[in-house]
Order: C-alpha cells, then sequence, then structure tokens
C-alpha cells in the first residue's frame, strides 16, 4: 500500500502548505490544530477534505500539515494540492481521478501589481476637471 510516510508540497496564491500523509484514522491536524478548529468554515473543510472524499480514503490515511502565508481561502487551497499530491505518491491509480477534478493543477491566479499614478492595481484616483 503507503510508505511510512507521504510528503508533498500544496500553492494557491502566496500560501504554502507542507503535507503528510501516514496510514491512519483520517484525522486531518493543520498547524497543531485539528481542521474545524482552524478553519472555522465548513465550506474551508470542505475543500480540504474534496481530495479524500472524491479517492474514498476518509479513513485510511491521517494528514499533518504546515501551511503559512496568505489567507484562509488560499490555505485551504494549497492544503487540496498537497493532499493530492502526496495521494498520488501512495497510490498511482488514483491520478485519474485526481487530475479529472482539477485538484492537481496549481491554480496561477495572483494579486495584479499596483501600477504607478493609480491607487491600486486599476483603480484611478477620482477625476477633477477643475
Amino acid at each position: 500500500m503507503a510508505q511510512e510516510q507521504i510528503m508533498a508540497t500544496g500553492r494557491r496564491k502566496t500560501s504554502v502548505a507542507r503535507v503528510r500523509v501516514v496510514p491512519g484514522t483520517g484525522k486531518i491536524v493543520i498547524n497543531n490544530r485539528l481542521v474545524a478548529e482552524y478553519f472555522g468554515k465548513k465550506t474551508l473543510e470542505m475543500i480540504v477534505r474534496q481530495p479524500l472524499n472524491i479517492t474514498n480514503t476518509n479513513s485510511r490515511f491521517d494528514v499533518l500539515v504546515k501551511v503559512h502565508g496568505g489567507g484562509t481561502t488560499g490555505q485551504a487551497g494549497a492544503v487540496r494540492q498537497g493532499i493530492a499530491r502526496a495521494l498520488i505518491k501512495a497510490e498511482a491509480d488514483l491520478r485519474p481521478a485526481l487530475k479529472k477534478a482539477g485538484y492537481l493543477t496549481r491554480d496561477p491566479r495572483m494579486k495584479e501589481r499596483r501600477k504607478y499614478g493609480l491607487k491600486k492595481a486599476r483603480k484611478a484616483p477620482q477625476f477633477s476637471k477643475r
């Protein structure tokens, strides 16, 4: 089945998640806190669990995560990608399902940089005729 522990990295926006998947009972620990306690929102918890749900490996692996950078949504996306990559290392036959769901592709959308003369990336200062 799997080795002792499988490691993978997931990224989203400026968040980076280092994921370890070990055989276990399905517990997900993020930064030494349970997933529900760490994120607080059910939607973010659902995003994190998606790779395990789609491959029916909920109760076979424990997931240990260290995540930093960005906000909660970016961190949830990074954790999801890291779990998906680790599951493929554990069992290669799970790849088609995860690939089809889009969990292996890094989301390239980032915050656009601010340009000089503008207030934000695209917001111009208010026009004044006089």
